[in-house]
């Protein structure tokens, strides 16, 4: 039974993770602050009512006095009206050792059974539980002498619901929540256009990548910032990579179909001249076994991106001699008369597979445009220390090359003549192999034969 596979989800982008992270971070920090300012808050409160209520205790300690006959009095104006007003939920307890018990208005149907006694010069604050709720209570412990001087132990207790203290951190609460919102909101606005102008250079990389995928442009140009130009030197290097690569699959494809044309030409020369069993047999294997070279060292070219590794000498004799063979058999018609000049010895400095390139399409354009004769001549032309000098030169009796068609002709696609068969990449293969041996390749007029001379320099390394 087929299931269906779940949907990939879809990565969030560099702007929505920034926020995300930014959001929890801001929340996280808006949260933290106003704990502690809530704590803060209370303990200030809590302070606040402390003093409050011992000043109030003050006033009232301030305002009693003790008669000769030891009666404790209490001023008739309270320190504030709340004492005065039923149920204002603030009171004022004052009692003595002696079972005296005075309250205020205020406390009047009220319990306060838990208030004890405190001996002179103690105070206390605390919260209490009651049946009508939690109370803040300040108790102060004092002695009033009377004028026979005799002393009258009181404790005076001043106490509040916590109604108004809650009220009032409440208040403070809305308010803090109300601004830390606010102030989370505008700071997420900011981050979000702080974000969206940081990431402005990415933005502007991914339109410049568009315009190169269009063909509008061909490299990153920039300007970037300092963070991304590594990035973009890198993409522009890829880019480059890339488009050498393409163009070198496209020039090896075209190489080689040009360098199979010449095995091919002599099989089918063959072919048409009717030779015995046995002889067409072993041209065609020949032909076949060089075809098979060609596209191994083709493959080989373009696996190694043009970088060549100069590590044997290859002879030049046997490969011109058979090079030669090949060709008269293609160019029978013509009559060709190909002579060489090689100077004993001499061998190619490199891989076989570039000689052969090299010299092939050299000598092959020469029966191409010749008339009767093509002369080839090598020779050395120093030793280094890592390969020796060598000149090739190659001349034909043919029609020759306009001085101002010579750049035109070494041109990758470009034939001399569009009636002459081919594909115009011969001379491009040499210049290629040319420059990477770090040669030099010069086309002029024969003095000997009156044709077209080509005269490739090798330098020694």
């Amino acid at each position: 039974m087929d299931t269906a596979s779940p949907t990939k989800r879809r990565p969030l982008s560099l702007a929505a993770r920034a926020a995300l992270a930014t959001g929890f971070a801001l929340a996280a920090f808006l949260g933290l602050t106003g704990l502690a300012q809530n704590k803060a808050n209370y303990a200030s409160e809590l302070s606040a009512m402390h003093d409050r209520l011992h000043n109030y205790a003050i006033a009232y300690i301030t305002g009693t006095d003790i008669t000769r006959a030891g009666k404790v009095t209490v001023p008739d104006t309270q320190p504030s009206p709340d004492f005065s007003r039923l149920g204002s939920g603030l009171y004022a307890i004052i009692v003595g050792d002696d079972g005296f018990h005075w309250q205020s208005s205020s406390a009047l149907g009220r319990d306060f059974d838990f208030i004890r006694t405190l001996p002179p010069g103690r105070t206390s604050f605390e919260p209490v539980e009651t049946r009508s709720g939690k109370l803040y209570v300040f108790s102060y412990g004092v002695s009033l002498d009377s004028t026979e001087r005799r002393s009258v132990p009181l404790t005076f207790v001043v106490a509040q619901t916590e109604d108004q203290f809650e009220r009032l951190v409440a208040t403070y609460r809305r308010t803090q929540f109300l601004w830390l919102a606010m102030l989370g909101m505008m700071l997420m606005l900011l981050q979000l256009f702080l974000l969206r102008w940081s990431l402005l250079p990415l933005r502007r990389v991914s339109s410049d990548l568009a315009h190169i995928e269009r063909g509008s442009r061909d490299h990153l140009d920039g300007p970037y910032p300092i963070e991304l130009n590594v990035l973009t030197r890198r993409l522009n290097a890829f880019i480059d990579s890339e488009r050498e690569q393409r163009t070198r699959y496209r020039d090896t494809l075209a190489d080689l179909a040009h360098s199979l044309k010449t095995p091919l030409a002599v099989v089918r020369s063959q072919l048409e001249t009717h030779a015995d069993a046995q002889t067409l047999r072993n041209d065609i294997l020949d032909q076949v076994r060089k075809m098979d070279e060609i596209v191994a060292y083709q493959l080989s070219r373009a696996a190694t991106s043009g970088r060549r590794t100069i590590a044997s000498e290859e002879p030049i004799a046997g490969h011109a001699e058979d090079l030669v063979q090949s060709l008269e058999k293609v160019y029978a018609a013509k009559n060709v008369l190909c002579e060489f000049e090689l100077e004993d010895g001499v061998s190619f400095p490199g891989e076989q597979g570039d000689l052969l390139e090299l010299m092939g399409n050299l000598v092959e354009n020469a029966f191409k445009w010749a008339s009767h004769r093509v002369l080839l001549t090598v020779r050395s032309t120093g030793k280094g220390k890592g390969r020796n000098g060598l000149e090739f030169i190659v001349e034909d009796d043919g029609p020759g090359i306009a001085d101002d068609k010579i750049e035109k002709v070494l041109q990758r696609g470009v034939r001399g003549d569009e009636r002459v068969q081919g594909h115009g990449i011969g001379l491009s293969i040499v210049q290629d192999i040319v420059n990477a041996y770090q040669g030099e390749l010069h086309v002029d007029h024969s003095e000997e034969l009156g044709g077209a001379r080509f005269r490739v320099v090798l330098p020694p390394g």
